[in-house]
């Protein structure tokens, strides 16, 4: 069993990602640039709202209001970086902000994945502006999360010798963290674009418009090199990185053909909170369209499939236990 270098240990099918997004439609796009510059409430509209101005129409934007919380902190992180690239000048001041925003800009990484299974908005450029936002914190351009997590690993996780994200080397031995880490963050593109050969569709999406993040991301970096390298080009490839560490501890040392055995669940409060449930794990690959804030009750349903041995504690609650931890009293193994 491999080592879990995240996490303290306690004592059917994988299914197909949802459509794409619905077409372009010139409303919903107004109504995107509404939300970004003064928030647009979810409701219902009708045929009476035709002729009202486009700040009383009450169209929903979200698909799941539930949605709009992260997006609003995660829209005001972005503000915030932009107001330091044109005011910060100091490399100290430009390397300190970088440390401090590395955790939470990781933390992104974990939306920006519940965003590509299930998208956020109901208009197609409403998602690809919102994309490229994420992008700017995660290194995760747009399909990037589809081609090599949607339609590779959830289809593959239990074939390691398929699997995007394969913690198992050819010989069958088990890759410590650092060896799977620069592995799949290294790779990350390369094999997308492979899995993208069966999906030109989502690929031609995703070539598209990583072209363009790229593109504004050089622009960044050539009008003000150093607070684009300091708060864009080096954040994106770090959390980047970071993503691909988090993950090994989701599947590595489990090797079965059984989907209720091959993950690990971390059912704490806080991280559940910070990373939009990412913890319901086994849930997460048997339904992989459900979205995010379903995940807890979907889990309920199957959890007594999962052995007790698949659930994880995150390093952090050894410093901060939470009230059902303190009440089990189990201790790590």
């Amino acid at each position: 069993m491999a080592a879990h270098h995240g996490c303290r240990r306690l004592s059917e099918r994988p299914t197909r990602p949802a459509s794409s997004p619905e077409p372009f439609g010139c409303s919903n796009f107004l109504l995107a640039c509404e939300f970004f510059s003064r928030g647009v409430a979810d409701g219902r509209s009708n045929g009476k709202n035709e002729n009202l101005p486009l700040r009383q129409l009450s169209i929903p934007l979200f698909r799941h209001a539930s949605d709009r919380l992260p997006v609003a902190i995660i829209t005001a992180a972005s503000v915030v970086d932009f107001t330091a690239y044109f005011l910060i000048d100091s490399v100290w001041i430009l390397a300190t902000y970088w440390a401090l925003m590395a955790l939470p800009k990781g933390l992104v990484c974990a939306w920006g994945h519940h965003h590509q299974h299930v998208h956020t908005f109901k208009d197609a450029w409403a998602n690809r502006l919102y994309e490229i936002v994420l992008a700017l914190h995660t290194g995760i351009c747009t399909n990037l999360w589809v081609l090599h997590h949607n339609l590779g690993h959830h289809l593959n996780f239990l074939d390691q010798t398929k699997d995007e994200s394969a913690w198992k080397r050819r010989d069958g031995t088990t890759m410590g963290v650092l060896e799977y880490t620069g592995i799949v963050a290294a790779t990350s593109y390369s094999r997308a674009l492979r899995v993208g050969k069966r999906h030109p569709k989502h690929r031609a999406i995703f070539l598209r418009w990583t072209a363009i993040t790229f593109a504004l991301v050089c622009g960044l970096l050539l009008y003000r090199p150093l607070p684009g390298l300091f708060i864009f080009a080096l954040p994106m490839f770090v959390s980047l990185t970071f993503t691909s560490w988090a993950t090994y501890d989701h599947h590595a040392g489990l090797d079965t053909k059984n989907q209720f055995e091959a993950s690990y669940n971390i059912m704490n409060r806080a991280f559940n909170l910070l990373t939009g449930n990412l913890g319901y794990h086994t849930a997460h690959h048997y339904r992989q369209g459900v979205h995010w804030s379903k995940l807890p009750e979907l889990h309920r349903s199957i959890s007594h499939q999962i052995p007790e041995k698949l659930y994880l504690r995150p390093t952090f609650e050894v410093f901060f236990p939470t009230a059902e931890a303190a009440a089990d009293g189990t201790e790590a193994t």
